[in-house]
């Protein structure tokens, strides 16, 4: 059990990073960070650090497939989280 929440630390804490950073590559119009990486992270368990990042830093807070499939993987973690 040690592994796995040491796991979901690290790569929430690089979903959120990742977020912070692809809205200062937006406002700075530079090449961003893609998508699909940011929803794998979160599906891979970075769907806290992703969700902090969306409301922190409002970032793909328009993006449909962001509010729908975020907190999807989050009731997912924690389902999954719990029964472990």
């Amino acid at each position: 059990m040690k592994i796995i929440n040491i796991y979901l630390i690290i790569i929430n804490i690089v979903s959120l990073i990742l977020m912070v950073t692809d809205k200062i590559l937006a406002i700075k119009k530079k090449q961003r960070i893609s998508e699909f990486h940011l929803l794998i992270l979160s599906l891979f368990g970075g769907s806290i650090g992703t969700l902090l990042g969306m409301i922190l830093v409002r970032h793909k807070i328009r993006k449909l497939k962001f509010l729908i499939l975020v907190p999807l993987s989050l009731i997912l973690h924690i389902l999954i989280y719990l029964n472990l």
